[in-house]
């Protein structure tokens, strides 16, 4: 960026185009004050240019005021469409993570009473086992102190 674009930067085309209007406007006057007519005639075509211009600048602003309307019209109603899009997934997936958990919870309980019933299986075996062993131990034990 060279001196000249950073003390003058452009800053939008808005502000562009105002400046043209307000140029060919000025440009215009300017024209019309230096033409070789009488001051009656100049003074009632200077009211009238300026009367065709307030027209359609009023028509101007009443266009892109009703434009600039549609338009929130418009994204008001997308935005509420979105919302409420969102909201229904929002709702949607937590419905769908509900079902997931309780899914999952009738799971582990089910694989916990599996687990609980595999160790007392397992605990009643060890425990018969561990009698048969204190059973023949004593009978080792009974018949080799009766033989001493």
């Amino acid at each position: 960026m060279n001196e000249a674009e950073k003390e003058y930067p452009v800053h939008s085309s808005a502000t562009f185009t105002k400046g043209l209007v307000i140029g060919a406007l000025l440009g215009a006057a300017a024209a019309l004050l230096c033409a070789p007519k009488p001051g009656r005639e100049l003074r009632s075509d200077l009211s009238e240019k300026l009367s065709v211009a307030t027209d359609k600048t009023k028509d101007l602003a009443t266009a892109a005021y009703d434009k600039g309307s549609d338009l929130a019209k418009t994204a008001v109603s997308k935005t509420t469409d979105l919302a409420k899009t969102v909201s229904d997934g929002a709702s949607s997936i937590v419905s769908s993570l509900k079902e997931a958990s309780s899914d999952v919870t009738e799971d582990v309980k089910k694989e916990a009473k599996e687990v609980s019933e595999k160790t007392e299986d397992t605990v009643k075996d060890l425990k018969n086992e561990a009698m048969k062993t204190a059973d023949e131990t004593k009978r080792e034990f009974g018949s080799s102190s009766s033989s001493l």
